[in-house]
């Protein structure tokens, strides 16, 4: 029988990569902000974030995960690719947001994907979800939807967040809310049955395949970045994407894709208070009573899947 402090490790190895994923991928919006600041369209910064990313670490997968490549069958390499081109999708789509309408908007709405993923799970990958996570989406999406309303009846224009264009930004967060989802799902399965190396290599250069071809096709590609633009750019290569979404990857090999859809809705509150501290957006009353409930959403899921 184990000890309670292997227990306890055992739950602060599964919970706190989790955390840690997702307070990195908090900087996510504030990085592209500075990118759009600098001149760079936002499917190039896409574009050149997932190229960075995939040129690291496809090196790094030949070399200590050849063979297991190797032997991946081609309805392997087929639903990797798919996930790629959702999460192509996904950046296309909310890195887009981010010139339109506000940080907090923009974030809070893109992760309400766990109401798409709870039901799809349970559709798809027969993963019904427990009443206490049904509650905690429940929470999680009225929080979200706090912040949201916030956000519309403020101008974004007023408080630093964009040009003033808050329907279309949502609308682009809310479709990188729906491709983020079919991402997670998508790559469920497999990412249990090989290397996380593997796994997001094959992702992430899939990815950057399609996101290059996208932006290309629009007059962004790579070379239109401009060279203020690839500090901030190098960044989101190397924090949110390597660092962020590798842990939140990795806790899917442990958690339910719902929960995981589910802590991610922390992302908001994190790149709301820095887009406070570093680029002068208000937090209104509103969007803080959205924030504590999303923050309540997630404990409340918290407990429904450690009792599953």
């Amino acid at each position: 029988m184990a000890s309670p402090a292997l227990g306890i490790a055992g739950l602060g190895r599964r919970y706190g990569g989790l955390a840690l994923g997702v307070l990195i991928v908090s900087t996510a919006a504030l990085l592209i902000r500075y990118a759009i600041g600098a001149g760079a369209g936002p499917l190039a910064i896409a574009a050149g974030r997932l190229t960075l990313a995939a040129l690291v670490v496809a090196p790094l997968a030949l070399w200590q995960r050849g063979p297991e490549l190797a032997r991946l069958r081609r309805p392997d390499w087929t639903i990797a690719a798919i996930a790629g081109v959702f999460l192509a999708a996904h950046f296309a789509t909310w890195v887009s947001s981010l010139a339109y309408t506000s940080v907090a908007s923009s974030v809070a709405l893109v992760t309400t994907n766990p109401v798409w993923v709870g039901l799809a799970s349970w559709w798809l990958l027969g993963e019904p979800p427990s009443r206490r996570t049904l509650g905690g989406i429940v929470l999680a999406a009225a929080g979200s939807a706090l912040v949201i309303t916030s956000d519309l009846v403020a101008s974004p224009a007023a408080d630093g967040g964009g040009p003033g264009a808050p329907l279309l930004g949502n609308l682009l967060a809310l479709a990188g809310a729906i491709a983020v989802s079919g991402y997670f799902l998508v790559g469920r399965r497999l990412n249990r049955s090989i290397s996380l190396l593997a796994y997001v290599a094959i992702v992430y250069g899939a990815s950057a395949i399609v996101m290059n071809l996208i932006a290309t096709l629009a007059g962004q590609g790579l070379l239109t970045i401009p060279a203020a633009a690839w500090l901030p750019v190098a960044a989101l290569a190397i924090g949110p994407q390597l660092a962020g979404h590798t842990l939140i990857n990795a806790s899917l090999r442990h958690l339910s894709a719902t929960f995981v859809a589910l802590a991610i809705l922390g992302e908001p509150i994190g790149s709301a208070l820095l887009a406070w501290l570093l680029l002068g957006e208000t937090i209104a009353p509103l969007q803080g009573a959205g924030f504590a409930t999303l923050l309540v959403g997630i404990v409340v899921a918290a407990s429904g899947e450690e009792r599953s």
